[in-house]
């Protein structure tokens, strides 16, 4: 598609949004208009004693007379056998809606568990396409404690093969929540590393949206102005956790950002980031942000337009690229520079493990998604200029202190 002309597209996002500091307590009214007296809550292990608002929400619930069950996810990237555990307890409960509070990886397993129940089938039944999703018999409401993965919006759940360690992804419009409570409240006691991590998946979101071949030109609009907030805000809450406006700024942007994903899709920085988080075990967002600039760098001999159009959203100067480089992915290294983000080496991959990586990336959907194809020898080449960034700018201070779990 062109910059100057729509052409044919299909567009469904039927999930019912609130949005704002507060909404969270708005989840007993939601769970009595569904009519459920009971409720599944999949909430990331340890979150409650961790973040307050997220314990309150909870809490509300059994204090309006729900019947709650919990599935305590434990961290880390969800896997088949966790979506299992907890489609067995969604049967067990007797729950009429499902609640997922937390990160991504929480909201992922709430989806895939409540498919999984449904069909009474298992996660490697659903994760290897054999079966098709049904519209859901339970409503799901989704209730995200970071700013990065849009999962409150989309239709995809991301979930890792515990027998091999690959990452496998189900995506259907009839996988997303009911609703989605995007309260701003809920992310304030996020580390930095998580923040870092998921804002920069959300911004990867919405780039990848817009240079996807089946972007559209609602996602543009919405990726534009994702773009245009987060970029700004990433930086500032990065560097002061307890920036409240930044903290809204960021949940918007990666709600916007979800939203782009879903009209549109991710791209091939998705694909090489899966490849580096089934091998060395590295969360969503950080091996995202760690293949981002180099992916749009390939993607500029292709759409080079949309690359100016999320440059100038950026707020990029005009002559801010680097020879050789887009303006796009020059604005991206700053903005990771600024942040403090790892580089590719901190995650333990070497030039030795570059032809290892190269087959599960071109092995994942989202690079069926990219612009133009891609072959071995060009995803190797982007893996191999991450891997020479031996380190970035300082920045004013550290914001990447390391050691935190994702699922906050």
């Amino acid at each position: 598609m062109s910059t100057s002309e729509a052409t044919r597209f299909v567009n469904h996002l039927p999930v019912r949004i609130r949005f704002g500091e507060g909404v969270a307590g708005d989840l007993p009214a939601l769970v009595a208009d569904a009519g459920a007296d009971a409720a599944l809550v999949v909430i990331d292990e340890g979150l409650e004693a961790l973040n307050p608002p997220a314990a309150e929400a909870v809490a509300c619930l059994a204090r309006a007379g729900v019947e709650v069950t919990r599935y305590r996810k434990a961290p880390g990237e969800p896997t088949d056998l966790q979506v299992d555990e907890a489609a067995a307890a969604l049967a067990r409960s007797g729950a009429g809606i499902v609640v997922a509070i937390g990160g991504g990886s929480a909201m992922d397993t709430a989806k895939a568990a409540r498919l999984c129940a449904q069909l009474g089938r298992p996660c490697t039944a659903v994760t290897s396409g054999e079966l098709v999703v049904p519209p859901p018999d339970l409503p799901l409401v989704a209730v995200p404690t970071t700013a990065g993965t849009g999962s409150e919006v989309s239709g995809g759940a991301v979930l890792t093969d515990s027998a091999t360690g690959r990452k496998a992804g189900i995506a259907d419009p009839d996988l997303r929540a009911s609703h989605a409570l995007v309260d701003p409240v809920l992310t304030y006691s996020l580390p930095a590393s998580i923040t870092a991590y998921t804002g920069i998946d959300a911004l990867a979101q919405a780039m990848a949206g817009m240079i996807a071949s089946t972007r559209t030109p609602i996602g543009d609009a919405i990726a534009l102005e994702a773009i245009r907030i987060g970029a700004r805000a990433l930086p500032l809450v990065c560097a002061d956790g307890g920036d409240r406006e930044a903290r809204r700024d960021m949940a918007c942007a990666s709600l916007m950002a979800g939203l782009t994903m879903n009209l549109s899709d991710c791209s091939a920085e998705h694909s090489l980031a899966q490849a580096l988080g089934g091998r060395f075990k590295a969360p969503h967002g950080l091996t995202v942000g760690l293949v981002l600039a180099e992916t749009l760098e390939r993607e500029e001999g292709h759409v080079p337009a949309q690359l100016e159009r999320i440059a100038d959203a950026m707020g990029a100067p005009a002559d801010g690229a680097a020879e050789g480089a887009s303006r796009a992915a020059a604005a991206v290294r700053d903005l990771l520079a600024r942040i403090r983000f790892p580089v590719l080496a901190a995650i333990g991959v070497t030039a030795d493990d570059l032809d290892d990586l190269a087959a599960p990336a071109l092995d994942d959907f989202f690079i069926t998604r990219a612009p133009a194809p891609w072959s071995a020898a060009e995803v190797r080449a982007a893996y191999s200029r991450a891997l020479a960034i031996e380190s970035r700018p300082p920045g004013p201070r550290s914001t990447i202190e390391g050691g935190e779990s994702e699922q906050l």
